[in-house]
């Protein structure tokens, strides 16, 4: 199918998709603006229906299947496809049956159970869920709702780019957009070269664990390449589909990767600058800028598609902690001192003169490593500043209780 009939479904695909979800918000980000001396837009779909863009492909293609088809459908994903095609078909009536990896956060689970689907769970990641998906396809009879190869998930993808244009007035100089299987990438593609030909570069990010499109394109085909679960895991897939790759492969200007600690920051910094919770997939862009992988020209218009939101809490909490800790936000202390009366007090009371506030307390007085009279200190605490710790750290030396700064 050529990218102009694809085009085609894709003004198709807005009008059905206007009657079904939301027009997400584009956000200017002053912040990454000013750090990049360009103008750095972000596109909100952490703030669409089910939290991912996916449910924009799932809808339309579920919409055009013939009432011949409509038994049911079946889907495989780590998430957010899961999501966004449990919610069409229950939408528009239809029963659907959803493979997800064993691997998946269980919030991506149970919210797919929530929009009415039967949820079964297979394998390590999502080619394996693939698999059993297409077993259970053939054996129902059911229609398969495939993730990204699909020209009509593509469509419904690409309105993304439809709205992002009305919302801009004028087309980006450059669009940064997560890969995973291509299905984003891949309608944003058709749209930009549809309308405006190569005046817009396009860029993809994807996992440094599960680079599929970096070694497809060096070699000039599809290839599977090995992939473990990571905080990008609506990213982590093996292999590119046929369709997303000559697509992209041919019209894209650039792929590069992030690897997780990467992503954390990023996820950190919407999270508290943005004021915008964003998902492992849907920091990658951001996170492709802030370590200078893409590099952006001064006045440069750019465009970030922050593609979902479907963080699994347990996860933030560690994200946010281990940014915390790098960031020197919350500090672990730990020192000596004597085993006596008075002196944990009296460290207590250093640390808070500092206005370092206190989370935690390990107290250590019977190690066998411990010199007779002595207990080791363990404290962790909130810090306002870096030179708050060093201030504290000199104080509690220089009053002959040995301490130092440990990493997080």
């Amino acid at each position: 199918m050529s990218i102009e009939e694809i085009f085609r479904d894709t003004l198709e695909a807005r009008e059905v998709l206007s009657k079904a979800i939301h027009v997400t918000p584009l956000d200017f980000s002053a912040t990454y603006s000013k750090m990049f001396k360009a103008k750095i837009f972000l596109k909100l779909e952490n703030l669409q229906k089910t939290g991912s863009f996916k449910v924009r492909g799932a809808y339309y293609k579920i919409w055009s299947i013939s009432k011949r088809e409509r038994k049911g459908v079946v889907a495989a994903s780590a998430g957010n496809h899961a999501q966004g095609v449990a919610f069409a078909a229950t939408s528009q009536g239809i029963p659907s049956i959803i493979v997800m990896p064993e691997t998946a956060p269980i919030s991506k689970i149970e919210a797919t159970r929530n929009y009415g689907a039967e949820v079964v769970l297979h394998g390590r990641v999502y080619d394996d869920a693939l698999k059993k998906a297409m077993e259970i396809a053939e054996e129902k009879g059911y229609v398969f709702i495939h993730p990204f190869d699909d020209p009509k998930v593509i469509a419904g993808q690409g309105t993304i780019l439809h709205e992002a244009l009305e919302q801009l007035g004028e087309p980006p100089d450059t669009i940064i957009t997560p890969i995973g299987g291509g299905g984003l990438a891949s309608g944003l593609i058709v749209v930009a070269r549809h309308l405006w030909g190569n005046k817009t570069r396009i860029i993809g990010v994807e996992p440094s664990y599960a680079p599929k499109f970096t070694e497809s394109l060096r070699k000039g085909h599809p290839v599977e390449v090995p992939a473990h679960p990571g905080i990008m895991d609506g990213l982590v897939v093996k292999v590119p589909g046929e369709l997303t790759f000559r697509i992209i492969s041919k019209y894209i200007d650039d792929i590069v990767t992030v690897d997780d600690r990467e992503v954390s920051e990023a996820i950190y910094m919407l999270l508290e600058r943005n004021k915008t919770l964003a998902e492992g997939a849907g920091a990658a862009p951001l996170a492709a800028l802030l370590t200078g992988r893409v590099k952006v020209g001064d006045g440069e218009k750019v465009l970030l598609i922050i593609s979902g939101g479907n963080i699994d809490p347990t996860r933030l909490v560690r994200v946010v902690n281990y940014e915390l800790g790098k960031g020197r936000r919350i500090v672990r202390l730990e020192g000596l001192i004597p085993d006596e009366p008075g002196s944990l007090n009296r460290v207590l009371g250093i640390i808070a003169l500092a206005r370092l506030n206190i989370i935690d307390i390990r107290h250590d007085r019977i190690s066998p490593v411990l010199e007779p009279g002595w207990a080791k200190i363990e404290v962790y605490a909130e810090a306002p500043s870096e030179e708050s710790v060093g201030n504290v750290l000199e104080k509690l030396n220089g009053e002959g209780f040995p301490f130092k700064l440990l990493r997080y």
